[in-house]
């Protein structure tokens, strides 16, 4: 079995405190010799980090100590090497940028749809209720290439801010039918969803966990190609193996946009 842990992880609640976290869980990642990245904002932490288990566990155990992190859930992977180069912790001013304040899912969550009953409907064509059931992506078109849900809604965004005037270009396709937004980790189509809802759609949902906890959850049917990730493996299959990339050319950011 491979010897590195990869974790990513989320949680939006409020950080008044988010730059005395920054210097605090920068000390501690660099004592574990954690890689990779941790973003905080007034409204969570976003985190995405490798290194050998026991140093993982440590950190994300040292995390939980603190109450608003004690139900922190991360998704898991392993590889042969640590896909990040440094350990970067940042203070930004959303931990995923959409430019949409009155958007705060720690006030309030979107409802969440578990990747087996998304299967379901997926395989049976239909929701519990018999609504045609539309999975839209959240992500920016360079990671949709590289794989996605079968007849998947794709706007083509470039970036996550693109994706409030998406919406409201095309909201009225989505009417009537169950909605459930997706991404890599669960982050973006969180957000997404809640703009959904605030936006008039009755029927919507986010994947919980997004692709990476489908894959872990389910047998990945119903997703063609890999997934895009923001680390040096670059994409994993359903099977959370390093897959190679469908698309090559300019260089994607480290961070989704």
């Amino acid at each position: 079995m491979p010897d590195i842990l990869n974790i990513s992880c989320y949680k939006f609640t409020p950080l008044p405190d988010a730059d005395i976290l920054c210097t605090t869980l920068a000390e501690r990642a660099s004592a574990l010799n954690l890689k990779g990245t941790v973003l905080l904002a007034e409204e969570g932490i976003n985190f995405f980090l490798a290194a050998p288990a026991a140093a993982i566990y440590t950190f994300v155990n040292a995390l939980r100590e603190d109450p608003r992190f004690a139900d922190l859930d991360p998704k898991e992977s392993w590889s042969d090497t640590v896909p990040f180069r440094k350990m970067l912790v940042k203070v930004k001013r959303e931990i995923i940028r959409m430019d949409h304040p009155t958007i705060r899912p720690a006030a309030s969550r979107a409802p969440s749809v578990a990747p087996a009953t998304l299967r379901r409907w997926l395989e049976q064509g239909h929701d519990d209720e018999g609504r045609e059931v539309i999975t839209l992506d959240t992500r920016n078109d360079y990671e949709v290439d590289e794989g996605a849900f079968r007849n998947t809604v794709d706007w083509r965004l470039t970036k996550f801010t693109e994706f409030p005037p998406a919406l409201r270009a095309h909201k009225a396709s989505l009417a009537d039918k169950t909605v459930v937004s997706y991404c890599t980790g669960g982050i973006r189509c969180e957000k997404a969803a809640i703009l959904m809802r605030n936006e008039g759609l009755e029927h919507v949902y986010q994947l919980e966990g997004g692709i990476l906890k489908y894959f872990e959850e389910t047998d990945g049917a119903f997703y063609d190609g890999g997934c895009f990730v923001f680390d040096e493996r670059r994409a994993v299959g359903a099977d959370l193996a390093i897959t190679p990339l469908q698309s090559e050319g300019k260089d994607k950011p480290h961070q989704p946009t």
